[in-house]
């Protein structure tokens, strides 16, 4: 098996580690715009199986021509790519999944599932943490209880020795960390689609020890396809991001008061847009590296009875990955193997929680030591 990683960031580090380590891929192609960067991970990666590769995401010639030899593709790159990306790897007749993140997006790439599906290509998107693995978590739980009235989504990345005053480290681009904290949230509420405010219905959320009392609230992005999915089936749904005690207050302040607005201002006669100044000094001031949490819980209500999935990962110090790459890439790793492999042979673009074998996904985490626990209360 082929399987192209773009982009060689941190995510794409993750995919490609794991990628190397599996029987079944036989090359894994890495894809930059930047040669240095793409031949510096494959030192680090120190796999024969490694070939680097520079290309431009934005040139349709040596993108459909690199995908094309490809069994699946991972886009690793910023969700503004991804829809061009699955253009490219339908006219290639390529398999893709994404790492996601921004639901038009998302909504542009299921338009071309026709296209797809003619192509006889499969393209999942949102492919990540949450959207992702949440996603799958769901269609399991779906599957376990048959009838289900409430879903709620908590997950977090974490630092583990939080320093003030937010208590956070940028786990990954901090534009799309903005983005959840000012687009609306997609939710279902007595059955109904509806939008809610981010940073708003603050909650408290206990983890088991040195974690204990976190606080969670609404984010955008992190449904994904979920309320369209199960609109009809769910009365209820919902996801929020857990932080540190605090955090939502103040962030919620610093969008209130307009610095995550990219509409200029006047600033001693100078244009000034709000949220370059915020990207700049979020970047500037909170830590970027360091060990890290994951906290997931997922939990589903049906008649009587409650599941939940719950997860907590940790920063691994003999490989370097955090536990965010950890979560989100290797996800995203399982479903192009899955899909190289034709264990998803459904054509078209598809939603993860309708295409990705939820059992088998699990039991591929489990391999990779990411453990997901399955609790049952009645």
């Amino acid at each position: 098996m082929r399987i192209a990683v773009l982009g060689s960031g941190l995510m794409g580090r993750g995919a490609a580690f794991d990628l190397v380590r599996s029987p079944q891929v036989e090359e894994v192609l890495l894809v930059d715009n930047r040669r240095g960067q793409a031949q510096d991970l494959a030192e680090w990666l120190k796999s024969p199986k490694v070939k680097p590769v520079m290309a431009d995401a934005e040139s349709s010639e040596e993108m459909v021509g690199l995908l094309r030899d490809c069994d699946a593709a991972i886009s690793c790159l910023p969700y503004r790519f991804n829809l061009m990306v699955a253009k490219y790897a339908i006219q290639a007749r390529t398999n893709l999944c994404d790492l996601g993140g921004n639901i038009e997006v998302v909504k542009g790439e299921l338009a071309l599932s026709a296209e797809a599906k003619k192509a006889g290509v499969t393209i999942v998107p949102d492919c990540g943490l949450a959207p992702g693995m949440v996603s799958i978590l769901v269609a399991l739980g779906m599957e376990r209880l048959k009838e289900v009235a409430e879903v709620h989504i908590r997950v977090g990345g974490l630092p583990q020795n939080p320093l003030p005053p937010l208590n956070y480290m940028l786990s990954f681009a901090v534009s799309g960390l903005i983005n959840e904290y000012i687009e609306p949230c997609l939710v279902l509420r007595d059955g109904q689609l509806i939008q809610v405010a981010p940073l708003t219905e603050v909650e408290e959320i206990n983890f088991p020890p040195p974690w204990g009392r976190l606080e969670a609230f609404q984010t955008s992005g992190g449904t994904s396809t979920l309320p369209f999915t199960y609109q009809g089936r769910i009365r209820k749904l919902d996801y929020k991001t857990i932080r540190y005690p605090g955090h939502c207050q103040i962030m919620k302040a610093m969008t209130d008061l307009g610095l995550a607005s990219s509409e200029p201002v006047i600033v001693d006669g100078r244009e000034v847009i709000p949220r370059d100044l915020l990207e700049t000094l979020l970047f500037s001031h909170l830590p970027t590296s360091g060990p890290d949490v994951v906290l997931l819980r997922v939990t589903l209500q049906g008649k009587g009875k409650k599941l939940s999935y719950e997860m907590v990962d940790l920063f691994d110090p003999q490989t370097g990955l955090s536990a965010m790459m950890r979560t989100t890439a290797f996800s995203a790793s399982i479903v192009a193997q899955m899909l190289g492999s034709g264990r998803i042979n459904q054509m078209g673009v598809l939603p993860q929680e309708l295409s990705v074998p939820p059992e088998e996904f699990c039991q591929e985490l489990g391999r990779m030591g990411i453990r997901v626990e399955e609790r049952w209360d009645s």
